[in-house]
């Protein structure tokens, strides 16, 4: 007898804790959506990065004391597509009045009275002008620089680009050093 109370006692206790197990977990409610893998979180800063895998919303979440809050990310692409369909919708509403300033334009009459549709002479910009007669013989001299004010230029110059050469040396040393 001892075996069959042993073999009984073994049984309630396996039934007891079959119960027990599903109990449990009826007592636990559904799984939370983030272990079906709805959401994917990453650390960031403070808190949590939440991105919502089936609507592609973005939440940033923080534990405020009074429990953990998660607040959505405004949605920049949306605020932009918006304002990409109100730009759109203004050119066309100029074509059209651009368009219609045009039929404007071309159903008027010429503006100027005796107008003439042959070209006006040519006059030669590059001719010299010709001295005033109060100017008769003024003649304007520009003077040439001279040899030490060449020399000086000179030296300038060589400098400058002595200088130029030992600054690209410089960075082209600083990038072949760097990769």
């Amino acid at each position: 007898m001892s075996t069959a109370r042993s073999s009984s006692k073994f049984s309630t206790i396996f039934l007891l804790a079959v119960c027990c197990a599903g109990a449990g977990q009826a007592l636990a409610g559904p799984m939370p959506e983030t272990e079906n893998g709805r959401y994917a979180l990453s650390p960031a800063g403070d808190g949590v990065l939440r991105l919502d895998t089936r609507t592609g919303a973005v939440s940033t979440c923080n534990n405020s004391g009074a429990g953990w809050a998660c607040y959505t990310v405004p949605d920049e692409r949306a605020a932009m597509d918006s304002e990409i369909g109100r730009l759109q919708s203004d050119i066309v509403r100029l074509q059209a009045e651009n368009e219609r300033l045009k039929s404007q334009l071309a159903a008027r009459e010429p503006a100027v009275p005796g107008k003439i549709e042959e070209p006006l002479p040519k006059s030669d910009s590059l001719k010299p002008a010709e001295p005033k007669a109060a100017e008769g013989g003024r003649k304007i001299e520009i003077p040439l620089p001279s040899d030490r004010d060449m020399d000086r230029m000179m030296s300038f110059l060589e400098r400058a680009w002595r200088r130029l050469i030992e600054m690209a040396n410089r960075v082209q040393r600083d990038i072949d050093g760097k990769i």
